[in-house]
């Protein structure tokens, strides 16, 4: 999947990619790198975020119903406004229940 000729995957590096008003429902974006991400507004209903680095990310008015956060790094990310029904979240993030490697995601090939 493309968005605005960024390649949507999982582990994708996107650090400061504006995915603003984005329509990523169901996308899977697994260990992917959104630090200081603008998704404002972004449909990711469904979306697979287990594990991605949303650091700083914007998400405000960002719909993430039933969207998978399990593992996600949310510090610091501006979640005004964000729908996170049924969204499938963990506890906060902490180093211990970082998978090796972290923060980096692993090259995944396609």
């Amino acid at each position: 999947m493309n968005i605005n000729g960024l390649e949507i995957k999982p582990g994708a590096k996107l650090k400061g990619a504006n995915l603003k008003g984005a329509n990523l429902k169901d996308a899977d974006l697994s260990f992917a790198y959104l630090e200081d991400a603008d998704l404002k507004g972004a449909n990711l209903e469904g979306a697979n975020l287990a594990w991605a680095n949303l650091y700083g990310a914007n998400l405000e008015d960002a719909d993430l119903k039933g969207a998978d956060l399990y593992g996600a790094n949310l510090q610091g990310a501006n979640l005004d406004g964000v729908n996170l029904e049924d969204a499938i979240m963990s506890e906060p993030y902490s180093v211990p229940m970082c998978p090796p490697g972290w923060p980096n995601p692993p090259e995944v090939s396609e």
